[in-house]
């Protein structure tokens, strides 16, 4: 199996692709601050997963890239609450963003606590 086909990678390259397409609308003054710092974040999610993944030969590397991943996407939760404090985003927007970043978070953990079930410490 190949990272990109893990449903956690899945999701949160689709979250992380949709908060590009949604934040190219946001105000030119946020681009050095909310803009780039809410893409860096959700991208970095399935960034970590992939690391994570090629690595998972050593368990502890394996999780603590895993927990690398979901301090990413709780760091994406915040950022989806200041776009929607200023008005960038609106409730069903956030709300819809939230939820499949939640569904990422679950993953995440199921493979923070079962890491045996995606191969780790196989040679």
């Amino acid at each position: 199996m190949d990272f990109k086909s893990l449903r956690v990678y899945e999701i949160g390259f689709e979250l992380a692709m949709e908060i590009f397409e949604i934040s190219k609308r946001f105000p030119k003054e946020e681009t050095y601050s909310l803009t780039d710092q809410i893409r860096r974040s959700s991208r970095s999610v399935c960034v970590n997963i992939a690391e994570a993944y090629r690595k998972r030969k050593y368990e502890k590397y394996f999780i603590s890239k895993l927990t690398d991943s979901d301090a990413e996407n709780a760091e994406t939760q915040s950022w989806l609450e200041f776009a929607y404090a200023c008005k960038y985003i609106d409730l069903d927007v956030k709300d819809k963003l939230i939820k499949k970043s939640h569904e990422v978070g679950k993953l995440l953990n199921f493979m923070i606590n079962n890491p045996g079930r995606f191969g780790v410490g196989k040679a």
